[in-house]
């Protein structure tokens, strides 16, 4: 199996349920695993999503990931790459699949069989992590709430428990409108996020800082989303173990071409680096990191 760039994800696109790509965000080779080969399916509609118009007449099918994943993961360890993790994000919202539960425990097993936590081989120092990227609506329903909540758990070790990458791209209604668009009702979606921290999973927020229609988001855009960045340490803080709640805060800025561009533009370098200093300054309490990507 083909392992492209960290600029290559267009297998996605064209069918393929795994799809091993060099990652910039997990240092490393990140075997994705796409839920939707058909058509992208998402909740939110963001303007500077990278997923191209396609239809392909397959469907997911899990026997075939399965096979696809163990394929590209022996691979790996046969020519001696490091392996940092199985993703879940592909053509959509990850959640929105009836299969995900069942895609998710089947890569779990296969890792586990692949990459004993005790006996990594070769270069292979620990256990790929498994990831999800949600952009969080799938916490207004409660059996996915639980799901999300239950596979992060680190009771076993943060090693083996699901590694959540959350979006929160927007901390105010006007600017969730423009970046996301998404039916999904701004202050619901706020809340489950709040509970979720509050629930003491372990998550990761993620923020995309762009430009949308020539314009960055606006001061009171930035305020809200650091205050909201706080309210959720706190939360997490309240009831969080040694690895619970949030983790940490991962901003980054648009790196690949999108099929809305040029309505969505790269923002500025020091825009994102100033956002980051405002998040290390509020985060410093509960001793969080905040780490930024801006890509040139």
């Amino acid at each position: 199996m083909k392992i492209g760039s960290v600029a290559d994800h267009r297998s996605r696109e064209g069918g393929a349920l795994v799809y091993p790509v060099y990652s910039r965000r997990s240092g490393g080779l990140s075997a994705g695993v796409n839920l939707f080969p058909d058509h992208k399916l998402c909740s939110f509609d963001c303007p500077y999503c990278e997923v191209f118009p396609f239809e392909s007449s397959l469907r997911f099918d899990l026997e075939i990931m399965k096979s696809a994943l163990r394929s590209a993961l022996n691979e790996a360890l046969e020519n001696r790459v490091e392996v940092r993790d199985i993703c879940f994000s592909g053509n959509g919202e990850p959640t929105l699949s009836a299969d995900f539960r069942a895609a998710l425990e089947a890569a779990r097993i296969i890792r586990d069989e692949l990459f004993p936590a005790q006996n990594t081989a070769g270069l292979q120092k620990t256990q790929p992590a498994l990831v999800v990227i949600t952009n969080g609506t799938g916490l207004l329903d409660d059996d996915t709430f639980e799901l999300l909540r239950g596979a992060a758990d680190c009771a076993s070790g943060p090693a083996n428990g699901l590694s959540i990458w959350l979006k929160l791209d927007a901390a105010t209604e006007a600017w969730y409108r423009a970046v996301n668009r998404s039916p999904v009702n701004f202050a619901a979606l706020i809340a489950a996020i709040k509970r979720f921290a509050q629930s003491g999973a372990p998550f990761i927020l993620q923020t995309m800082i762009c430009l949308v229609e020539r314009k960055l988001p606006p001061p009171e855009e930035e305020s809200a989303w650091i205050d909201l960045v706080t309210e959720l340490a706190a939360l997490s803080h309240a009831r969080r173990t040694a690895d619970g709640g949030l983790r940490g805060v991962h901003l980054y800025g648009k790196a690949r071409p999108a099929p809305e561009d040029p309505r969505c533009e790269k923002a500025p370098g020091e825009v994102l680096l100033r956002r980051a200093d405002l998040a290390r300054t509020a985060l410093s309490k509960a001793n969080l990191p905040a780490r930024v990507e801006v890509f040139e």
